[in-house]
């Protein structure tokens, strides 16, 4: 058995519903195993009341989950015009105490720059630093929110087909492990279209922040255990 949350945007306040659901876990690295993981979940998650649910990650069955993947989703800087994946970038901007931000890593694929060795050797992390502009590292998920969301809606495609969707999953996402998922940055960004705030939100950094400090403060509140709330 294992645990993995499901995340539903909410629409009556700019926020993200999380609730953890236990299902029956299909060990191995291949990715039909992790595809029988997934269903599993699915199906689990639909006897609490959540269906139409859309798996984000590399090892989503959907096409449009593969292409939301932090691995496959790029993002443009306005100024610079320099394309690379969420995950380079997000990786490339990360400061610690003994070094960084590693920019080279922008330009790498994504596995490699998730795996440099230099990110687990350099001490605790201290902030971001992203084209000049740090970012604190509080709250936890607000920088890799915050980037993850500007990328989605440079992809308009993909951020017009992800809007029909009731929920969102990430297989890889472990709670116990993990921080930032990308299954919870397109809820956050779901809920900030509905709340018809989006366009403010990414004005910039600040305002975004302003706009989701409410679901920042009490996010580690809202996790529910296979509990539907209304």
């Amino acid at each position: 058995m294992a645990k993995r949350p499901v995340f539903i945007a909410l629409h009556d306040r700019v926020g993200v519903r999380e609730s953890l659901i236990d299902f029956k876990w299909h060990s191995g690295f291949a990715v039909s195993q992790k595809q029988k993981s997934i269903q599993s979940l699915h199906r689990e998650a639909m006897h609490h009341g959540y269906e139409n649910l859309l798996e984000i990650s590399s090892k989503s069955e959907c096409d449009l989950g593969v292409a939301l993947s932090a691995f496959n989703l790029k993002i443009t800087t306005k100024k610079h015009k320099r394309t690379f994946t969420v995950e380079s970038a997000f990786q490339g901007s990360k400061v610690f105490e003994r070094g960084g931000p590693y920019v080279e890593l922008f330009l790498q694929d994504s596995l490699s720059a998730k795996r440099d060795i230099r990110l687990k050797e350099s001490g605790n992390l201290v902030k971001f630093q992203f084209f000049g502009i740090d970012y604190p590292n509080e709250p936890r998920t607000f920088f890799y929110d915050w980037l993850y969301i500007n990328a989605l809606v440079q992809n308009s495609v993909l951020s017009e087909q992800v809007r029909s969707f009731d929920g969102f999953t990430d297989i890889e996402f472990n709670p116990e492990k993990s921080i930032n998922c990308q299954a919870h940055s397109v809820a956050l960004y779901q809920s900030l279209v509905a709340n018809g705030v989006l366009e403010e939100a990414l004005k910039s950094p600040k305002d975004f922040l302003k706009l989701t400090r409410e679901h920042y403060a009490n996010q580690a509140r809202t996790v529910t255990v296979q509990d539907k709330m209304f």
